[in-house]
C-alpha cells in the first residue's frame, strides 16, 4: 500500500476538468473598479451569496490585474451583460486590450454613484459593492462584496456561457455536446 498517494489534482485531466466545469451554465458579467487606475474584467464566476446581509461573490485569478485592483480599490461594480453583449464580454476577456482608462473607450459607461466604478450601459443589471471579505480559492481569490446599490434595467435575458460558448436563452440547443 502506498503511504503517500498522489494528490487528486495530479490525477485529474485539466482539459476534462474545464469541460466538466463548462457544462454548468453561468451568467456573464463585467466587473469594474474606478479611481486612478480603473480596470474591467469579464467574469462568469459571479453569483449571489446571501440576502441578509446582501452579498455577492466573484472569483478572480491571483495573477490577474483585477486581483490587485480589487484589493487596492475596495469598491467595485458589476454589470450583468445582456444577451446581445457578447462582443463586450470578449473584449474585456482579452488580455491584449488597452489598460487603464483607455479600455473604457469601448462601450458606453456611467460612473456608479456609490463606488465610482464604471457601469456599462445596456446591461440588464448593475450592482455596486464594497469588498467585504476575501478568501483563498486555490489559484483564485474568492471576493465577497456587500451590496451598496443595485438596479435592474433592460427587460432582456442575460448573456450565458455554456460549454465554452456565449449564448442567449433562445440559442440554447435541445442537447448540448461537449
Amino acid at each position: 500500500m502506498n503511504a503517500h498517494p498522489k494528490p487528486v489534482e495530479e490525477l485529474i485531466d485539466p482539459k476534462l476538468l474545464r469541460r466538466v466545469y463548462g457544462a454548468f451554465a453561468t451568467g456573464v458579467t463585467v466587473v469594474t473598479v474606478g479611481g486612478q487606475n480603473p480596470h474591467a474584467m469579464t467574469a462568469n464566476s459571479f453569483t449571489a451569496v446571501s440576502l441578509d446581509p446582501a452579498l455577492v461573490l466573484v472569483c478572480v485569478e491571483r495573477n490577474a490585474i483585477m486581483h490587485r485592483a480589487l484589493l487596492d480599490g475596495r469598491n467595485f461594480g458589476v454589470s450583468v451583460l445582456a444577451s446581445d453583449q457578447e462582443e463586450v464580454a470578449l473584449y474585456f476577456a482579452d488580455r491584449r486590450r488597452p489598460l487603464g482608462a483607455a479600455q473604457f473607450e469601448y462601450g458606453t459607461w456611467r460612473t456608479g454613484e456609490h463606488t465610482g466604478a464604471p457601469l456599462l450601459e445596456g446591461a440588464v443589471a448593475h450592482l455596486e459593492c464594497e469588498l467585504w471579505r476575501a478568501y483563498d480559492g486555490g489559484d483564485h481569490t474568492i471576493f465577497l462584496g456587500r451590496l451598496l446599490a443595485l438596479e435592474r434595467h433592460v427587460d432582456d435575458d442575460g448573456l450565458l456561457f455554456l460549454c465554452g460558448k456565449f449564448r442567449g436563452l433562445d440559442q440554447l440547443p435541445a442537447k448540448v455536446t461537449t
